[in-house]
């Protein structure tokens, strides 16, 4: 692997989005986004679906033109070159093999196209399907391979004409999810090992905070917050990120909504002159392993959750029905800006 060793001694991929838009007649995808990604980032663009992220993506690619705006990588403004001569390469959804071809000529075939003599291409795909701890099965073709392992061969012939940016539309959507935490071990390992920045395209929030260096939050074609995951998680800055991320309560205050985790918050019993910042009735519970997954009604305000440890479960356990007092700690209350302070 001397190419690549030799190859990411410099780290590489920066990307810099500056005042991006993209509108399909009058319905605006994206929506005048500015963002950079340092070089060698694992940045992941997270939201739901319609979100914009996939387009996003696709115009860092040259897949899709540019409405207004300009996309650089690394000093470079790439915002009318064709894809081939950016430095990208996609891994797609669907990973796209040729289904007549071995794994080897699979990996090889950019090379191929690009007129590079036939030892020295197969060599360096067999360099990539070590890389990826596919080289054993470098002489079959993709029917007779797992899902996994067709993905590990998609990776490798992405790599092969040497990105400064890998980018990745949802790529272990369709992957069992004992394989989705492994591939994921794997996507890290090698972003790190190749130093150059992964664009990574997920609605799955455990997804991105697994891999990231960088959460991107989008939606309705702008970015809600962008930052490292535990400041993304811990730090929403609106009621939309704190809701799609999960694990937080949202309420109303004087000043404005406030989330709340809900692994810090805490029930206990109803008792004679209980103090507490609101009652709630249990509604359903789920045990999770570690803990309960309890769902609570309350009195004009919406759907609330609590993380229970098992431990804690057991010492007073509840049922569907029960009553009980709500608290947390103020320390933990964190507040929200209105939705018009979006990046």
């Amino acid at each position: 692997m001397t190419a690549l060793k030799e190859s990411s001694v410099k780290a590489r991929g920066q990307v810099e989005y500056a005042a991006v838009s993209k509108s399909y007649g009058g319905t605006v995808a994206v929506d005048c986004i500015d963002l950079k990604i340092p070089a060698a980032t694992y940045c992941c663009l997270l939201g739901p679906s319609g979100c914009g992220k996939t387009t996003t993506l696709r115009m860092l690619a040259g897949h899709e033109a540019v409405t207004s705006g300009d996309i650089i990588i690394d000093n470079v403004n790439v915002t009318d070159l064709p894809p081939a001569k950016r430095g990208t390469a996609m891994m797609f959804q669907s990973y796209a093999l040729f289904p007549h071809l071995s794994c080897l000529d699979n990996v090889a075939f950019s090379l191929k196209m690009r007129g590079v003599d036939k030892k020295v291409r197969r060599a360096k795909a067999l360099e990539l399907l070590t890389l990826v701890n596919m080289a054993q099965y470098a002489e079959r073709r993709p029917a007779q391979l797992s899902g996994g392992q067709q993905q590990r061969v998609a990776l490798a012939r992405a790599l092969i004409t040497e990105p400064q940016i890998l980018l990745l539309d949802e790529p272990l959507s369709a992957l069992d999810p004992f394989l989705r935490v492994k591939m994921r071990a794997e996507l890290r390992r090698l972003q790190k090992e190749l130093g150059i920045s992964f664009v990574h395209v997920t609605h799955g929030q455990d997804e991105a905070m697994a891999l990231a260096d960088l959460i991107v939050v989008m939606n309705g074609g702008k970015i809600e917050q962008f930052g490292p995951p535990r400041e993304v998680f811990n730090a929403p800055k609106t009621e939309f990120v704190a809701k799609f991320m999960g694990g937080h309560n949202i309420l109303p205050s004087d000043s404005g909504p406030i989330a709340v985790r809900t692994d810090l918050t805490t029930l206990r019993p109803i008792t004679l002159g209980s103090n507490s910042e609101l009652t709630a009735t249990i509604r359903s519970m789920e045990y999770q392993g570690t803990h309960f997954h309890v769902v609570l009604a309350a009195p004009n305000l919406p759907e609330l959750t609590a993380l229970v440890g098992e431990q804690a479960f057991y010492a007073t356990p509840f049922q569907p029905g029960d009553h009980v007092a709500v608290s947390w700690n103020p320390a933990d209350v964190h507040r929200l800006e209105p939705l018009d302070r979006r990046v």
